[in-house]
């Protein structure tokens, strides 16, 4: 952008600047101010060129003369356009509420109105997704009043959690048994409600809301006042706060022709299905391969991972690549020359190829930098004060299940099985699988830890946070667990010194998941003089998706500090 080589324009539905989502239940409840949403610096962007419009509106790509058009009629034109329309809060049946299916519906002209147009939710009823929603549950909040939430995700219990610990008189109704019920098992789903229910949010399990009762304000307009169940229970509330998951917004794309199924479907470099101009990012992305000419065209598996790391992680790829590509076609620009009737003259850069006007140097794609990494599988964080909960992987064993590939409950390393062919080679069987469960529910603390030949796969833990980040890390690495697992409960216990775990001090061990902020480069950040927990965050961006990992951050500081003071010393 500075060098001239290109022009960015920015287009965002919202007036405000660019905010991290991930903290609106923090900010929802007053415990962190609009400062510390903060993700860009949108002044310096501007400085550099960038053209940022807020509270304007895309209502229609056209792909053939490569322009979008905005909410006014403005038509701007693109050689490569990036969608990043993230997604809004599902809205679930309820007699009461509209519900439309916006996925073939054009987006109003109106930002505003981007996902309430012709169907706005009743007055006391919000779903907590921007700063208006938060501005709602504030003013609810500092009144007093009740506030049901609707829905026991991450989402759903954080925000519960931290009302109750702003003083709110707050209940939670879900349908499933548990809470987090698509990333705990039952144990540490019941560890986790009694925690919520010790931390004053009333649990209210296996409640399927049919409709709302409402009342009148003085207006005359619709209020919220009670959440109806299917059984006849009736939940009274001031606000009714939606948290049933989300939908990535893929109406533009779909409506220009692109495919979609759950989110935009984009191929692992980001580039469309359908157009090469064209890219997704973030909670509208679903990233899979490009099927082969004449192979199945049902749906691919999975979708969107609704997490900001991967988002930011794509971003920040897919930004380095363009600077690359077109720092790229600058050079070739330089180098062409138009020929009469003479060899082609050849670049003297890197990449050696005749070049002339009519024919451009091509790079291959690994040229431009290493290919966007894999996604790992997530991990997943539930914070709040006193309670800490942290799941990755696959869990759905149980200690007594049967292992499938060892009917018989052999022991030891993988065994050779032989088909019937005698002489055939023999195939080893798929490693042992091992559960260990332990719980402690008078005090909040279960854990669980899923292995295939001693190899973690998955893992639960709720109520011990040190151990649960060395969960992380050994899933991260793919480790072995020590043959006695109850060594890895040790962590959490009175006698235990964070600054003596080891691996976790270690330069590739990652601390900040949300932006892949390992701890050499934290260390490398206090190196560089930013000794608090704030200047690491501003350096390397560690601490500022989720916040989870705040505290660890803290413990890489103290032992970079510690360790600085012993050699000084010495």
């Amino acid at each position: 952008m500075r060098a001239g080589l290109a022009t960015l324009t920015v287009v965002g539905a919202e007036s405000a600047n660019a905010y991290n989502r991930v903290l609106i239940a923090d900010y929802a409840v007053g415990r962190s101010d609009r400062d510390t949403l903060e993700v860009t610096d949108t002044d310096a962007a501007r400085a550099a060129g960038v053209d940022i419009r807020t509270g304007e509106i895309v209502t229609r790509i056209n792909r053939v003369q490569r322009t979008v058009t905005l909410g006014d009629g403005t038509d701007l034109g693109y050689d490569r356009l990036v969608l990043a329309t993230g997604a809004r809060a599902n809205v679930p049946t309820l007699d009461g509420v509209t519900r439309l299916r916006r996925t073939l519906m054009r987006p109003p002209a109106d930002a505003g109105a981007l996902d309430t147009a012709d169907a706005a939710l009743p007055r006391g009823v919000t779903a907590l997704r921007d700063l208006d929603d938060a501005a709602t549950v504030l003013e609810t909040i500092r009144s007093g009043g009740r506030i049901v939430v609707l829905g026991a995700g991450v989402l759903g219990m954080e925000f519960a959690l931290a009302a109750a610990r702003a003083g709110s008189d707050v209940c939670v109704v879900y349908h499933s048994d548990i809470p987090l019920n698509r990333n705990l098992d039952r144990g540490g789903g019941t560890v986790l409600a009694r925690s919520a229910r010790r931390a004053d949010v009333t649990m209210v399990s296996h409640a399927r809301a049919e409709s709302l009762l409402f009342t009148a304000d003085a207006d005359g307009h619709d209020r919220f006042d009670a959440l109806i169940c299917a059984d006849g229970k009736q939940i009274p509330g001031d606000l009714l706060v939606l948290a049933c998951g989300i939908g990535a917004r893929t109406e533009l794309a779909g409506l220009a022709g692109l495919s979609v199924s759950t989110g935009i479907l984009v191929d692992e470099s980001l580039r469309s299905w359908t157009d090469p101009a064209v890219f997704a990012i973030g909670d509208c992305a679903h990233v899979a391969p490009r099927p082969a000419s004449g192979a199945s065209t049902a749906s691919p598996a999975g979708g969107p991972t609704g997490l900001i790391g991967p988002g930011w992680r794509q971003a920040d790829w897919l930004a380095a690549r363009f600077a690359a590509e077109i720092a790229h076609e600058a050079r070739v620009a330089e180098v062409t020359v138009t020929t009469a009737g003479a060899a082609p003259a050849t670049a003297s850069s890197a990449s050696a190829v005749p070049v002339s006007s009519a024919t451009p140097v091509v790079l291959a794609s690994n040229d431009f930098g290493p290919a966007l990494a894999a996604q790992a599988h997530g991990v997943v964080m539930l914070k709040a004060e006193g309670i800490d909960v942290v799941a990755a992987g696959d869990t759905s064993a149980d200690p007594w299940d049967l292992d499938p590939a060892r009917p018989d409950d052999g022991h030891g390393a993988a065994e050779l099985v032989h088909g019937r062919d005698c002489a055939a080679a023999p195939v080893a069987a798929m490693p042992r699988l091992g559960v260990s469960q332990w719980a402690d529910p008078e005090h909040g603390r279960y854990v669980k830890m899923v292995t295939r030949g001693g190899i973690l796969t998955g893992f639960i833990c709720v109520g011990m946070p040190r151990t649960g980040a060395e969960l992380t890390l050994l899933f991260e690495r793919g480790s072995e667990l020590p043959a006695d697992r109850s060594l890895l409960l040790r962590y959490d216990g009175p006698d235990v010194d964070p600054a003596g775990a080891g691996d976790a001090f270690d330069p590739d061990a990652t601390v900040c998941w949300c932006n892949g902020v390992t701890v050499g480069a934290i260390t490398a950040s206090a190196e560089a003089g930013n000794t608090d927990v704030a200047c690491v965050g501003s350096a390397t961006r560690a601490g500022t998706g989720c916040g989870g990992c705040k505290g660890r951050i803290g413990e890489v500081l103290e032992r970079f500090a510690l360790t600085n003071s012993t050699e000084i010393l010495g």
